[in-house]
């Protein structure tokens, strides 16, 4: 169900296939990243099999935030069960990217307050999320939104297909 956000103005709804040019142009504008995503047509099918294998997984969420009818921000959200806490449902909060243009308008606060309250609402005993090192802004959003610092993360690039 979209959501718009009385402080921010912010429509929150899952995302839509015409949407994915916006949401690219968003990881493909984010110089601290990484991730080498980019706005090349000859990319257009990667991010079009990954949009589509998201959207029919019962696990998965992906959102899309509007400002004035424009896609300025969007987050992905995936569940899943656990043996540790008797089987408790866990929540994953994912690719939350704003345009960089527009931080400090509380785009990102209206965002996670989504994923939060979704997240609740689905039964999720907890909300996680990692961020890279290198965003020490993120990492104080993060924290005055009440997200701890709790775990260490680590990570292994690995090859496709195992080569």
């Amino acid at each position: 169900m979209p959501l718009t956000d009385p402080v921010a103005g912010i429509d929150i709804r899952p995302a839509q296939p015409q949407d994915l040019p916006a949401l690219v142009a968003l990881f493909a504008a984010d110089a601290l990243g990484g991730h080498g995503d980019t706005c090349d047509a000859a990319a257009v099918g990667d991010y079009r099999t990954a949009f589509d294998a998201i959207a029919a997984d019962p696990r998965a969420r992906l959102y899309a935030a509007e400002l004035d009818g424009r896609v300025v921000g969007t987050f992905q959200l995936v569940f899943v069960h656990s043996l540790p806490g008797r089987g408790a449902l866990r929540a994953f909060l994912e690719a939350v990217q704003v345009d960089g243009a527009l931080r400090g308008r509380r785009i990102g606060e209206a965002m996670v307050r989504f994923a939060m309250a979704e997240a609740s609402r689905a039964g999720a005993r907890s909300l996680a999320l990692t961020s890279n090192k290198v965003r020490t802004d993120a990492h104080r959003f993060y924290r005055r939104l009440g997200f701890a610092n709790s775990h260490e993360g680590f990570k292994i690039e690995l090859s496709p297909n195992g080569r």
